[in-house]
């Protein structure tokens, strides 16, 4: 990669960061699709080592507002869906996995401006947690049916549950990567470069929840992440 792409990367891990602190999920969704428009051989593993750093900063910031027995019921479904996320990555190509990236946004954007808000029941909580175990394993953005299941959730407790479930669901799946052989020596250098990136990310986070609402910070996600799909559709069109 040039320069110049390292700088984009950087600044967009930086924002997706913020806004991962700030509401609970969002990182792979704002920064999946640009990562797959400059190479998409650096998803999902990148994103997902990314994100593990995130969580385990807010997790310990928020420990005290968990709701441990839906996270717990939540991973019961992870696990299995990170082995079919595995396999759908052992098994398909760049080009495959980008346009699984663009079908995860949208869907995802559709489903919360609609308004769906299935209770968080123990049902609901596992078949959500699989769904984000299949996406989060294959295209680095397992966020969306976490954030319906547990949308109801506010502040402190939407961002230390949200973190809990994707700190432990991030391991499972980089372990499930790693043991089909998806995890490469370049992603895991341009996860190295971009720390200081995540972590300044976290820390403007911590000011950027003084003057954001949290409806403000979700439609931040969903409109830069339906622009970032946008650009990976033409990218992938023009290069078709």
């Amino acid at each position: 990669m040039t320069g110049p792409e390292y700088a984009v990367i950087a600044g967009v891990v930086f924002l997706a960061a913020c806004l991962q602190a700030s509401s609970g999920f969002g990182m792979g969704m704002l920064a999946a699709p640009v990562i797959a428009i400059i190479d998409p051989a650096l998803l999902p593993a990148t994103l997902i080592l990314l994100a593990l750093l995130v969580t385990v900063m807010v997790t310990v910031t928020e420990r005290q507002s968990l709701d441990l027995r839906g996270t717990g019921w939540a991973l019961a479904g992870r696990i299995p869906g990170s082995f079919l996320g595995a396999w759908l990555v052992a098994a398909s190509s760049r080009e495959g996995l980008a346009w699984v990236v663009v079908i995860v946004v949208l869907m995802g954007l559709v489903l919360a401006v609609r308004g769906w808000a299935p209770r968080p029941r123990r049902r609901t909580l596992v078949a959500a947690g699989a769904a984000s175990g299949i996406m989060g394993t294959a295209t680095s953005i397992g966020g969306p049916p976490m954030a319906l299941v547990w949308q109801g959730h506010e502040g402190p407790r939407l961002r230390g549950t949200m973190s809990a479930f994707f700190m432990v669901g991030s391991a499972i799946s980089m372990t499930m990567l790693w043991l089909a052989g998806a995890v490469t020596p370049d992603m895991l250098a341009l996860a190295l470069w971009m720390v200081p990136a995540v972590v300044a990310g976290y820390v403007a986070s911590r000011y950027v929840n003084r003057f954001l609402t949290p409806g403000r910070l979700k439609g931040l996600a969903f409109g830069a992440s339906a622009l970032g799909s946008v650009l990976l559709v033409l990218q992938l069109v023009l290069s078709g």
